[in-house]
């Protein structure tokens, strides 16, 4: 009976793995651990990492990295390190390790290194935060780990990421957006551009009453950043597509809100029409005042 055909490694990796002294520099330098062999793990022996900041990985990026491996093999080796209980935990390369399984190998090139617990989540956030395929709250969320978790300040921040430390901060500061945004910059519906605009507005509703215009009028950055520059400052005349209509009848209409509900109602309305009525309350018991004054006036 033939022996199974063994799924290759990658093309040159099975002559390094033989000869490890010859061209393991080159692949060092792409950030391997240094003074690592590249050993061959058996995928059954190898569990994701606990502290793995990505949460999604993408269904059609991966059968691509598949369909590469089956062809080629595995180029870069995955980073592991070694437990008491003789399995391994990823450090980096959980992607790698998925996609392979999906190709069918059995086994996978690999650095096995040791690392602490707290050192193997500062690894993987910042191997993670390197990759050029995360989306703008994947880094933001894994700057805040390493602040949070690790230890490590805003300040040494940059240093430790190899990014500049006004690009750390402006990141932090999508982290303060309503979840509602946040999920929409993970979805590409509005870019860091957009978030940065909203950001400049302190009120909640305005930044969500921005955020629809930016989705229903297809807003640019431009655009976004001078409509937000009027909502902070609405006596201010505007001109182009953004400008918002404070005629005396609007404003009076506001005011009339603002004494009825006995609270500091927020009238939008654009060029188009549409608009938004935004009653806020302190707390569950002025909830209840306001409901109240709607069933009164039902009652009329």
């Amino acid at each position: 009976m033939a022996t199974p055909k063994k799924p290759a490694l990658g093309k040159g990796l099975n002559d390094i793995m033989a000869n490890k002294g010859a061209g393991l520099g080159a692949l060092l330098k792409g950030g391997a651990p240094a003074n690592s062999d590249i050993s061959e793990i058996d995928l059954s022996l190898i569990d994701v990492n606990p502290y793995q900041p990505r949460t999604e990985f993408d269904e059609e990026a991966l059968n691509e990295l598949a369909a590469s491996i089956k062809q080629y093999g595995i180029i870069q080796p995955i980073t592991l390190r070694k437990l008491d209980n003789g399995r391994y935990q990823i450090i980096s390369g959980e992607r790698r390790s998925r996609a392979s399984k999906m190709a069918g190998l059995t086994r996978i090139p690999a650095y096995v290194r040791t690392a602490d617990d707290q050192a193997m989540l500062e690894l993987a956030l910042v191997e993670n935060i390197q990759r050029k395929d995360l989306d703008p709250i994947e880094i933001a969320i894994s700057f805040q780990r390493l602040i949070d978790e690790c230890g490590i300040t805003q300040e040494n921040l940059g240093d430790r990421v190899g990014k500049k430390r006004s690009t750390v901060t402006n990141f932090l500061r999508l982290l303060k957006l309503p979840e509602e945004l946040q999920l929409g910059l993970r979805k590409g519906l509005i870019t860091t551009g957009h978030a940065k605009a909203l950001l400049s507005l302190d009120d909640l509703n305005d930044q969500n009453f921005l955020f629809e215009r930016i989705l229903n009028e297809r807003l640019s950055v431009r655009e976004t950043e001078e409509a937000a520059a009027e909502m902070k400052n609405p006596e201010k005349k505007k001109t182009g597509r953004t400008k918002r209509k404070t005629d005396d009848s609007y404003k009076a209409l506001e005011d009339n809100l603002n004494g009825f509900f006995n609270s500091k109602v927020k009238f939008s309305r654009t060029d188009k029409g549409n608009g938004k009525i935004v009653i806020p309350f302190k707390n569950d018991q002025d909830l209840e005042r306001i409901i109240s004054l709607f069933d009164k006036l039902k009652s009329l």
